[in-house]
């Protein structure tokens, strides 16, 4: 499945071309997080102020961080329920904020929620970032073809309340890909091409599951689209290590390393300087000869 309108770079990836930026992928990418929540798995309830979010922002910014992505809700399992409204007020906050005093900054927006979607972009949001895949508001693919900005299409099983209850367990690639395909259909019907892609670590999918998923993160590539992995200090990492959250950037790391082998274009972080120290290596190590 191809569409007419789509463009490559050299190497074959395709662009996504957003209201002030192009990317080619020539280079794998870092998205920032800026957790706008009180109860996110990580660092919940830390950047929940204005002085926060400059800072945060700002370290980033220096840092090299290509994308911000900013969330008012948290989808860890058990997460109490937020309002659209709230939502809204949550992450607008920071997005006005992170574009005064930052206004060349790339901000994407983590929601479901088409009408947070639109309200976002409208104050000058770049990219809406969906965890659901556009399940969980049967708007949201008509309202992205008519904002007109890059999408990141996210696999989960089930919601974020349900997806630890019954997680897949066996051919965890047929399945991504196979959403992914049903799911791409729909948004080139809508027009929509500027599409990358997030396998969804950790939604819905048991721990051997976003390990074989790691390996085959190429195998669920559609139509040349950027990949996403999205591996930050996640379970997958503690479950095997016996850490915590705050103590799994040694195997976050590690794990990035795998993932731009295995053909990930984006790594959204919560450590932006150790992510594109990992870019760099990886990238030395792939090109380098003596």
């Amino acid at each position: 499945m191809s569409d007419k309108n789509t463009s490559f770079a050299s190497n074959g990836k395709k662009q996504i071309k957003g209201n002030s930026f192009v990317y080619d992928f020539s280079s794998p990418l870092v998205m920032g997080i800026l957790n706008a929540t009180p109860d996110s798995f990580f660092d919940g309830g830390k950047y929940s102020y204005e002085e926060a979010w400059f800072s945060l922002a700002g370290k980033m910014l220096e840092e090299g961080v290509d994308i911000i992505d900013i969330g008012g809700v948290s989808t860890r399992p058990g997460a109490d329920f937020v309002s659209e409204q709230e939502e809204i007020e949550r992450v607008l906050a920071p997005l006005r904020l992170v574009k005064k005093e930052f206004p060349r900054a790339i901000i994407s927006i983590d929601t479901f929620r088409s009408r947070v979607a639109s309200v976002c972009i409208d104050e000058g949001a770049d990219i809406i970032n969906d965890i659901s895949g556009g399940t969980m508001d049967d708007k949201m693919f008509e309202t992205i073809a008519r904002l007109k900005v890059p999408y990141i299409l996210m696999h989960i099983e089930g919601t974020p309340e349900s997806m630890q209850q019954r997680p897949i367990e066996k051919d965890i690639t047929g399945a991504v890909r196979l959403f992914f395909e049903e799911r791409i259909q729909l948004l080139t019907e809508l027009g929509v091409t500027e599409v990358i892609l997030d396998p969804g670590f950790g939604f819905g999918k048991s721990l051997e599951c976003n390990y074989t998923l790691l390996k085959e993160m190429e195998d669920v590539r559609i139509n040349n689209f950027p990949l996403l992995a999205g591996i930050s200090r996640k379970s997958m990492i503690n479950r095997v290590l016996g850490t915590k959250p705050q103590d799994a950037l040694n195997g976050t790391t590690a794990l990035h390393m795998l993932a731009l082998q295995n053909g990930a274009d984006i790594l959204r972080v919560h450590d932006v300087k150790e992510a594109k120290e990992t870019i760099r290596l990886f990238e030395f190590f792939k090109n380098g000869e003596c």
